[in-house]
């Protein structure tokens, strides 16, 4: 954690999200990387997802910094903005653990490798702690 939180749950839950959404971005290239003839089709969602991530990672930034210029005034506007933002955040992370779960069923580069089968599932773990934490905070 980056910041001293006091009761500012929304500013907790924005760093949350900026710090998980820049590992997931990451883990898009750690499971292509682990997993040697991955198929295209899975590579090209990787690589959305890696764009998508990095966004979503943008967004938290300007979010963290618009709440902190405000100085813990915060309009129903911002407030508004920042839960879609986390609920978006989430469903993101919830469509990727989808993804993961495609490529674990279905992919024959990943059944036949048992290293990219246990990289691959700790990922999906710590997808499903960020939307846990997520869902905690708000």
């Amino acid at each position: 954690m980056q910041y001293y939180y006091g009761e500012n749950n929304l500013l907790r839950v924005l760093d949350e999200a900026e710090f998980w959404k820049r590992q997931e971005k990451e883990h898009t290239l750690v499971i292509r990387n682990s997993t040697p003839g991955l198929e295209s089709e899975f590579v090209n969602y990787l690589a959305q997802f890696e764009s998508a991530f990095n966004q979503m990672e943008g967004k938290a930034i300007q979010l963290i910094e618009t709440t902190i210029r405000s100085k813990d005034d915060l309009s129903p506007l911002l407030k508004r903005d920042i839960n879609t933002f986390i609920e978006a955040s989430i469903a993101q992370s919830q469509q990727f653990i989808q993804l993961i779960d495609e490529m674990l069923t279905e992919s024959e580069a990943v059944r036949n490798n048992q290293f990219a089968q246990a990289v691959i599932n700790h990922i999906r773990r710590e997808s499903e702690y960020f939307i846990g934490i997520a869902q905690t905070i708000l």
